[in-house]
């Protein structure tokens, strides 16, 4: 008798086949009848209606749930509710996406009924290709055959899996056709660490006055004045055109300390090569160049204009490090 480490294993194995049998499916009929699908979603002007039964019922509210976070309204429309009220909930100017693996759910009849009296547009998700479901559907999303994991009560295992992976690609094709970048993600999810992670460096970088910066005509006492009044340790070197040209740190300080410094120009003691990132870099990307090049802090250039620092401190307290 299996132990229950060996049945979760075949559990897996059984759902890692079920979605292989899915992206081989799209080398065929399904990848055709995909794309247009995914036309269908992208030219309704309204939103796209997700429904379903049982365990279908659960894989179509988290895939309402993808598309919304991606840039395309939808909503989850349950087919008992929608017998009792909520098809005023579903516009002509909106797409159905129903998935039912048998296609034969009766619950789905009046939904069903309501795309074809008033043109919506209606795509299916089914296992069984010639369903009642099917041949109703203006676009069928044809599943392969799959067994479940539990082949004695056929619980929905492999199959909710294959259309929760099919509703995956829906939405990332989606996003894609449209063009929905990480800040349109952003703004859809202003909470938590992923809002975090998106952040762009121009939310966090200090401008104007902080901006800790000498003229290459001044001396290094000049310098260590400027230092002591920011709160970076460093100091830019810009010319007369405000263009950044070196900056002197504290360990250039100290090597200059053997030769004597304070009259010396900041530009013979000055690293001619400062580290810079651009204000629409993701803040995650400036931490790792500071982590990389072990420093604290990045001058930020839009093109060639100094426009801002930004420094480590200010990524740990947006909650980066």
């Amino acid at each position: 008798m299996k132990n229950e480490a060996q049945i979760a294993m075949d559990t897996v194995s059984c759902e890692i086949r079920g979605l292989e049998a899915l992206r081989d499916a799209f080398e065929g009929e399904l990848g055709v009848r995909f794309v247009l699908a995914v036309d269908a979603i992208a030219q309704a002007r309204g939103r796209v209606i997700v429904t379903g039964v049982g365990k279908s019922g659960h894989i179509a509210r988290k895939i309402a749930a993808t598309l919304a976070s991606t840039g395309k309204p939808a909503h989850f429309v349950h087919p008992a509710d929608a017998s009792h009220g909520d098809l005023g909930m579903i516009r002509a100017e909106d797409a159905v996406l129903a998935l039912s693996w048998s296609g034969e759910s009766a619950e789905l009849g009046d939904i069903v009924a309501h795309t074809r009296r008033f043109r919506v547009p209606l795509i299916a998700s089914t296992g069984v290709h010639n369903s009642t479901l099917a041949r109703a559907a203006d676009i069928l999303l044809p599943l392969p055959h799959c067994e479940e994991a539990c082949t004695d009560l056929l619980a929905p295992t492999a199959s909710t899996t294959m259309q929760l992976a099919l509703g995956d690609a829906l939405a990332v094709a989606l996003l894609t056709r449209v063009g929905f970048s990480s800040d349109d993600f952003r703004s859809l999810h202003p909470g938590g660490q992923l809002a975090t992670r998106l952040l762009r460096v121009r939310a966090l970088m200090h401008t104007g006055a902080e901006v800790p910066t000498v003229p290459e005509t001044a001396t290094l006492a000049e310098a260590i004045v400027r230092m002591t009044g920011g709160r970076f340790g460093m100091t830019g070197v810009v010319d007369a055109a405000g263009r950044l040209t070196g900056i002197v740190t504290d360990g250039d300080l100290r090597r200059a300390f053997a030769v004597g410094f304070q009259d010396r120009s900041v530009s013979e003691v000055m690293s001619r090569s400062p580290r810079t990132v651009a204000p629409d870099d993701l803040a995650t990307a400036a931490l790792a160049r500071m982590n990389a090049d072990a420093i604290t802090s990045l001058f930020v250039l839009d093109k060639d204009e100094l426009v801002g620092v930004l420094h480590v401190h200010d990524l740990l307290r947006a909650g980066l490090v």
